[in-house]
């Protein structure tokens, strides 16, 4: 069995960046609600997964705002154009087969951490998590993988997609999956306003690799060869300890609806409604064709 959890919010804004200026004949914004739908489409075609959901964020992790009360302050507002996209996107999921997940006060990093171990548990499960967010990459292991389009992390220029297992997350992160959180506390991340300690990511995995983590990093200062690099460790020592607590996930949460019932299951006629609204003429035409294939399947194997 494979499960395939989908990052809702990153998936929405990179639909709506990549696709400007798509409207319907009422003048309504369409371009994120194409691109997410594609995507997802594309998803279950280079995946072929039985349960799926989608995971979105509902506000910030009050722990996380009391660590850092700047936590994800510098990020913009979403652009008005998108805001209506997100509602019929979200009202669009089901339809397209999968379950929208959230929880008050929670992200979505967080949810999809606990359906991933929680996944895992069970013999013979695959876990793959479409996300971009880094903090995820530190689950990446025998079951689970992350799902990327990105050039960057295809191995040749004809691959679609590709899913980074540990090798490709160890190659792409210079530290094993296990140790990323490790090199954010020093590094921190500009994208969640997660202050750094003036060290860039190659620097800081190469201390994680040659002390073989934070903790003994840290218990070692004065072993780092570079006196710049050992007067910043000591004087961001505090810094260091509430960063690793920032990015690392909080997988503890039960789970609000069950692994079980994320099985996919498109509802083709009210889809087809609901893209005929945003006038999609060769998408609209895809999943047509797709639902009468399906009927037909159905069809036959009743009789």
């Amino acid at each position: 069995m494979k499960l395939l959890l989908i990052d809702g919010h990153y998936y929405v804004y990179r639909s709506f960046f990549a696709i400007p200026n798509l409207s319907n004949s009422r003048g309504e914004p369409t371009n994120a609600i194409f691109g997410f739908t594609k995507t997802l489409r594309l998803m279950m075609k280079h995946l072929q997964p039985e349960l799926g959901a989608v995971v979105w964020d509902e506000g910030l992790p009050q722990k996380r705002v009391e660590l850092q009360p700047a936590y994800k302050e510098t990020r913009k507002e979403m652009p008005k154009p998108m805001i209506p996209q997100l509602e019929f996107i979200q009202k669009l999921t089901p339809l397209l087969g999968f379950r929208n997940i959230s929880l008050p006060d929670t992200e979505a990093d967080d949810l999809m951490g606990c359906y991933a171990i929680a996944a895992c548990k069970r013999p013979g499960m695959e876990v793959v998590l479409a996300t971009n967010d880094k903090d995820l990459f530190q689950l990446v292991g025998p079951c689970v993988k992350v799902y990327t389009t990105a050039k960057a992390d295809l191995a040749s220029p004809k691959d679609a997609f590709a899913l980074l297992g540990e090798e490709q997350v160890t190659e792409k992160w210079d530290v094993p999956p296990g140790l990323i959180g490790d090199v954010l506390a020093l590094t921190g991340d500009s994208v969640d306003n997660i202050p750094g300690i003036g060290i860039g990511r190659k620097s800081a995995a190469a201390l994680i690799r040659e002390f073989g983590g934070l903790e003994p990093l840290l218990n070692n200062i004065d072993k780092v060869k570079s006196v710049r690099t050992r007067e910043k460790l000591a004087n961001a020592r505090e810094q260091i300890l509430q960063n690793r607590k920032m990015v690392d996930l909080d997988c503890e949460m039960e789970l609000p609806v069950a692994i079980d019932e994320l099985r996919i299951e498109p509802d083709y006629a009210a889809l087809i409604s609901a893209l005929e609204k945003c006038e999609f003429k060769s998408l609209l035409q895809e999943v047509r064709d797709e639902a009468a294939r399906v009927a037909t399947a159905v069809q036959a194997n009743l009789l």
